[in-house]
């Protein structure tokens, strides 16, 4: 029996964050008001003790609200943090090695950007496969090509294991990813709309993926 993802897979991405002039606490205490069920943190510049003080920042935020925590990349790290489970990109370790690492009963995510890659995490002990860009982002500066809503859909023929749709996902496209087969959407920059707070866009966003 697979796992069962919520709609909305919120990033908190350290640097981008950062560069908004946003607390990474702040977000979370407003993602956990919105009712967000799993949210992954994602710091690429930052060494492991900053990680694990800003888990620990996000994991007093989120409370007893049961929200699913999910570090990026840092195995070892969401093991030492207490968190949920960790999500490895294709330079990472494997899900294999990764779960050798956080054990059987936490998730194990993936990113993937052609259908090679979805094939092999099909075969893999990952919990559910990430794939994209589906659309154009401007979160990453060495962004894979842009695969589509047909990218998702061809996804969905590859792998059995829940989807996650990242990459340019906003309020507009949201649903429309969901349609094209992906069982959830992960969303960095979009969470933050000038006048708008962070709580109310990922309210939107749930609404919307209902």
């Amino acid at each position: 029996m697979g796992i069962l993802l919520p709609r909305l897979y919120p990033i908190v991405d350290d640097g981008f964050l950062a560069s908004r002039g946003m607390a990474v606490e702040r977000f979370a205490k407003e993602l956990k008001a919105a009712g967000v069920g799993l949210l992954q943190y994602r710091n690429k510049a930052g060494g492991p003790q900053a990680i694990l003080r800003v888990a620990a920042l996000i994991r007093d935020a989120m409370g007893d609200s049961g929200c699913r925590l999910i570090l990026n990349d840092r195995a070892d790290l969401a093991v030492i943090a207490g968190w949920d489970g960790v999500h490895v990109g294709q330079e990472d370790l494997s899900p294999d090695d990764a779960r050798r690492v956080v054990g059987a009963e936490s998730w194990v995510g993936v990113s993937t950007h052609t259908e090679e890659q979805v094939r092999l995490a099909e075969l893999s002990c990952a919990d559910y496969v990430a794939v994209g860009p589906v659309f154009a982002t401007g979160t990453k500066l060495d962004a894979e090509p842009v695969i589509g809503l047909a990218g998702v859909r061809r996804a969905r023929t590859l792998t059995t294991k829940p989807i996650v749709g990242i990459g340019g996902v906003t309020r507009a496209n949201a649903r429309s990813v969901i349609d094209a087969g992906a069982d959830s959407v992960a969303v960095i920059s979009a969470l933050i709309a000038e006048g708008e707070s962070v709580e109310k866009v990922a309210r939107d966003f749930l609404d919307v993926l209902r």
